[in-house]
Parts: structure tokens; C-alpha cells; sequence
């Protein structure tokens, strides 16, 4: 166990592209890949980085995260110093919610203090992704790094999106933007950018030192790690980078920023593949989460007149297909499919039942939503946007938690 280390993991973010997913809930706590929520892919790599001293920063819509959390990893033992707490803003310090990322740690310093951790690791509580921390903090050490930030190469279209780095033989950061409108290319690669993935290691004095400083900034500061601190630190401090070493097991590095419906949709979609981009059955790097205490999935067959098929989908616990057909779809734990319904390409949260004779295709549907008999979804982009759901640029139609599908079917239909 890494007891002189504290990572803190910033879970507080709106989400506000993934709506109306997060209309009641923060983005770390969007379900995904059947029975997950996001967050737990960073929990889960701590809790394999042998890392037992975490604190979650909450913020916006945190109810739903915050029982996850409690129902799902209150398995550490305080006795033995070892946690996973959830902390809301407390204003403390100010009377403002969290200004920035370097804010959100400033507003918590008297917490960590209490920890007293060598080493701080930041992380963000909305990627997905497989890494073993220690790997990191031993690099940071051997470097004698006051910060180290984990990188990976992007296409350059996409590098607008993130932090972008410019290194030195020795892994040394000689420079750093937030999201540029124009990121610079790589040496012998001018398409691909390196970008932060917004993990940091500080040393933990050093950190408090910066951080009250930037605090002490009345103008000019966004009070953000990418915007102010990073580049604060460059020239006058040992930054380094450290290239993402991937726990995936696959030919390709897999790290995915959720951060728009369509790649959210994308990323769960890879799942269901015959051969899954992302590996969820590697015993070595198990995904903790809570898991619901239901029934085994349950298909009903009767030929001729009911086929309860599922191919190529993740079907989860408690989920009954009850004479429909599911094809390339998640289905989360308590969903029901009735007799000749069809489901294609889609997400079904949990509690979602299809009714007789519906079809949904190419749809988000959240949670404790009805589909009524013979109701179709994502079959017609304009019939669904009048109904007011949400229709993506690439087709994708979500519908909201416990919206009434009901009030769209003509009266006597």
C-alpha cells in the first residue's frame, strides 16, 4: 500500500454535453457499460495501484454519486487508514463554489493536510481507461519531479480539447496550453499532438505552495492546474511527463474522454464487439462497482410465436427477454423486453421496459422509462425531435429518466 501517497479525484463536473444524461446527475456518475458508472474505472485503478487514501470532490447533482460511492466502495477499512470519502463543497476557505481545478484542491488543502501525503495524485473522475498508478508515482520519484503529468499522442484535430505539451530529450515539459485553437505537432509527427489526460502528480508541499499563491490572485487567474499552475511552474520547476502505459492488454492504447453523447454512445458500443476494444474480463484488473442484487438475466423462447433472442449485446442481472429480440445493445440490470419487440444498437438503462410490438433503434433510453406498445424510437429523426427528445448529429436519440413516453400516443391508439 502506498500510504504516503493521496489521490483525490475530481468528480465534480456539470457534464453539461452529455445532458440530458446528467440533467439529475454529475457525469462521473453516468452509468455505463451495463451495470458501471463512470467513476469507477478511476476508482478501480486506484484500488489496483495498491492506493488506499482517496477523496472524491464533489460538486454538481452529487446524490446519485455519492450513494454509488457509498453503496459500492465503503469496503476499506478506516482502522486500518484506509478510505474512500466523499466530499462536498464545504466553502471553508471561500464563499464560492469550486472556481477551477486548482481551486477545488485549495478549498480541501486543510483535508489533505490531515492526511499528510508525500505525494499527491489528481485525477478526473470522467475517463475511461486502465492504468496502474505506482508505475507513475515510482517515475515521479526516480525523476525527483516537483509535478509529473501523464501524456498521450491524439490526433491534432482532436488535441483542441486538451492540455498540449512540448517535451525535451529527457521528458522534460518545456511548454504547455489549455485547449489551443492551434496545437502543435510532435517532432516527426506534426498530425499528432501529445496532450495532458489530467493526471497529476505533485509534491505535496510544493503543491500547497502554488496553490496559495494562485489563490492570493485576485485578476488573471482561472485558478485552473492547465491554465495557471502548470505553465506557472515551467522553466523554474522539474515537470515531466509520463507516457500512459495502458492495463488494457490490447494492441492499442484505449483512453476515452465521455465528453459528448456520441462518444459516449461510441465507447459503450465498443464493448459488444466480438473482440472488445476495451477488456472488462482481465481477472488481473478487475472493474469494482455495486453490484444490484437481482436475478440472473432471463430469455423466454416459445417458437413459432415468441423468440426471446439476444445476440451480440451485454444482457445484465435481472434483465428478461420476453419474446422480443436485442441486437447490439446494452440492456442494465432490470430491464424488460416484451413479445415481438425489437431493440438495435442501443442502451437501455436500468428499469427500462420495451413494449409489445415496439422498435427502438439507435437510442439512449435513461432510466424507469416505459416505451408503450407499438411506440417507435430512432426510426425518424423528425418524429422523435418533435416528441422534444434529444437527436444527435449522428442520429442518436436519448430520451431523458422517467420521461412519459405515454403522452406521444394518440388517444385510442
Amino acid at each position: 500500500m502506498l500510504r504516503d501517497v493521496l489521490a483525490i479525484i475530481l468528480a465534480g463536473g456539470r457534464g453539461s454535453r452529455l445532458e440530458p444524461l446528467t440533467r439529475d446527475r454529475a457525469k462521473p456518475a453516468v452509468p455505463f457499460g451495463g451495470i458501471y458508472r463512470i467513476i469507477d474505472f478511476t476508482l478501480s485503478n486506484c484500488i489496483n495501484s495498491d492506493l488506499r487514501k482517496i477523496l472524491v470532490l464533489t460538486q454538481y447533482k452529487a446524490i446519485s454519486l455519492s450513494r454509488h460511492i457509498d453503496q459500492g466502495w465503503s469496503f476499506l477499512c478506516r482502522e486500518l487508514d484506509e478510505y474512500i470519502e466523499v466530499i462536498p463543497p464545504q466553502q471553508r476557505i471561500t464563499e464560492h463554489w469550486y472556481q477551477g481545478t486548482a481551486d477545488a484542491i485549495y478549498q480541501n488543502v486543510y483535508t489533505i493536510e490531515k492526511a499528510a501525503p508525500r505525494d499527491t495524485l489528481i485525477l478526473a473522475g470522467d475517463h475511461i481507461y486502465k492504468m496502474n498508478y505506482s508505475k507513475m508515482i515510482d517515475f515521479h520519484r526516480e525523476m525527483n519531479a516537483d509535478l509529473t503529468i501523464a501524456c498521450l499522442p491524439v490526433p491534432r484535430k482532436e488535441a483542441t480539447e486538451f492540455g498540449v505539451m512540448k517535451i525535451d530529450g529527457a521528458g522534460g515539459v518545456t511548454g504547455f496550453r489549455e485547449k489551443p485553437r492551434d496545437p502543435e505537432g510532435m517532432p516527426g509527427d506534426p498530425e499528432t499532438a501529445l496532450a495532458s489526460m489530467g493526471i497529476y502528480i505533485f509534491n505535496t508541499n510544493l503543491m500547497y505552495e502554488l496553490l496559495f499563491q494562485d489563490a492570493a490572485k485576485k485578476e488573471g487567474s482561472h485558478h485552473d492546474f492547465g491554465r495557471d499552475i502548470i505553465p506557472g511552474m515551467l522553466g523554474t520547476h522539474r515537470v515531466f511527463a509520463y507516457p500512459f502505459q495502458d492495463e488494457n492488454r490490447k494492441k492499442a492504447a484505449y483512453w476515452r474522454d465521455v465528453g459528448t453523447l456520441d462518444a459516449y454512445y461510441q465507447t459503450n458500443m465498443d464493448l459488444i464487439q466480438i473482440d472488445p476494444i476495451l477488456n472488462l474480463y482481465d481477472r488481473d484488473w478487475p472493474i469494482h462497482t455495486y453490484q444490484i442484487p437481482s436475478p440472473p438475466p432471463k430469455f423466454v423462447h416459445i417458437e413459432p410465436e415468441r423468440r426471446g433472442v439476444a445476440l451480440n449485446s451485454v444482457i445484465c442481472q435481472g434483465s428478461i427477454v420476453s419474446g422480443g429480440q436485442v441486437y447490439r445493445s446494452i440492456l442494465s440490470p432490470n430491464v424488460r423486453i416484451n413479445s415481438f419487440a425489437l431493440v438495435e444498437d442501443s442502451i437501455l438503462f436500468e428499469g427500462v421496459e420495451v413494449g409489445r410490438h415496439a422498435r427502438v433503434r439507435r437510442a439512449i433510453i435513461d432510466k424507469d422509462v416505459k416505451v408503450p406498445a407499438g411506440f417507435e424510437l430512432g426510426w425518424n429523426r423528425e418524429v422523435d425531435l418533435a416528441r422534444g427528445l434529444t437527436v444527435t448529429d449522428e442520429g442518436l436519440t436519448v430520451v431523458p429518466k422517467g420521461e412519459d413516453l405515454e403522452r406521444f400516443v394518440p388517444q385510442g391508439g
